[in-house]
């Protein structure tokens, strides 16, 4: 099997995980946020959304600058733009895996503000550290968030105390 068709499999498993939170987080509930230090729940909810943005960058791009980029976080108001953002960033990011090869999945990807890297990676590590597992980790964080706010957790990797349909 090539590398991308197991990268667009485990995209659809957790792509769909993502959404189904992401559907049920209530738009007068964007601002709350469970410290000051933390992230408000709408902007967390967006940085999930735009995460999927970052696939299509890591296959299409050998080299990305924060300094010269232009890069800006997304700001959603509603559960319209919320879910918007989503799927233009899923959209692309499956179109840019499907046209992946195996070569372009082992060559190199970096992540740097001018001369200082944060990622110096195959793009494959990248996907799958920075890609896949970033977004696992925001995803829990969510989940607290929403247990903290008596929002229904929908099943991820198995069974909810809120939705034990398995």
């Amino acid at each position: 099997m090539a590398l991308n068709e197991s990268l667009l499999k485990e995209l659809k498993i957790e792509a769909a995980a993502s959404r189904k939170m992401l559907e049920r987080i209530p738009e007068d509930k964007y601002d709350w946020k469970p410290h000051e230090k933390s992230m408000s729940m709408g902007s967390l909810a967006a940085h999930i959304a735009e995460n999927l943005d970052w696939a299509a960058l890591i296959v299409n791009t050998d080299d990305f600058n924060f300094e010269t980029s232009g890069y800006k976080s997304p700001k959603v108001k509603t559960k319209t733009e919320l879910l918007n953002l989503f799927d233009d960033g899923l959209n692309k990011a499956v179109e840019s895996l499907k046209n992946a090869d195996d070569k372009k999945l082992h060559g190199h990807w970096i992540m740097r503000s001018n001369e200082k890297v944060f990622i110096d990676s195959p793009r494959m590590e990248v996907l799958r550290s920075f890609f896949f597992s970033h977004s696992a980790h925001h995803r829990g964080q969510l989940s607290v968030y929403m247990r903290m706010n008596d929002i229904l957790l929908p099943q991820v990797y198995g069974p909810t105390a809120d939705d034990t349909n398995f």
